[in-house]
């Protein structure tokens, strides 16, 4: 992995900090459950300052061209998208669907939610 020089790196809460200064990533494990918040050890700064993002999203952002993390980011979306419309076909439709065209809505929507993490 390489970091990505240069680049502001979202902590949530409205805090950034440069990717290039940020010296550790230590996941908040307790009190919120994984996941759910981090600490962002920064060159310069006393204390860690707390992020509301998980470490692995913290480190892909690390490590990912901002072209290619925006691009990610519109992926991200637009699954989303796809996957909450997929969920309101009504449960007969699908059985026509899955029966008739061999597309299996329930799949889709479960590959999709598993994709999106």
């Amino acid at each position: 992995m390489r970091v990505q020089t240069g680049q502001l790196l979202s902590l949530g809460y409205g805090k950034y900090a440069r990717s290039d200064e940020v010296v550790a990533i230590d996941p908040i494990t307790e009190g919120r459950g994984p996941g759910r918040r981090t600490h962002v050890w920064v060159r310069g700064l006393p204390e860690p300052l707390v992020a509301s993002r998980s470490d692995g999203a913290l480190v892909d952002d690390l490590v990912t061209p901002a072209e290619e993390a925006a691009r990610m980011r519109q992926l991200r979306s637009a699954l989303t998208t796809v996957a909450a419309a997929l969920e309101g076909v009504p449960p007969v439709l699908q059985r026509v669907l899955r029966e008739e065209s061999h597309v299996d809505i329930a799949a889709l929507i479960s590959d999709s939610r598993r994709a999106l993490g």
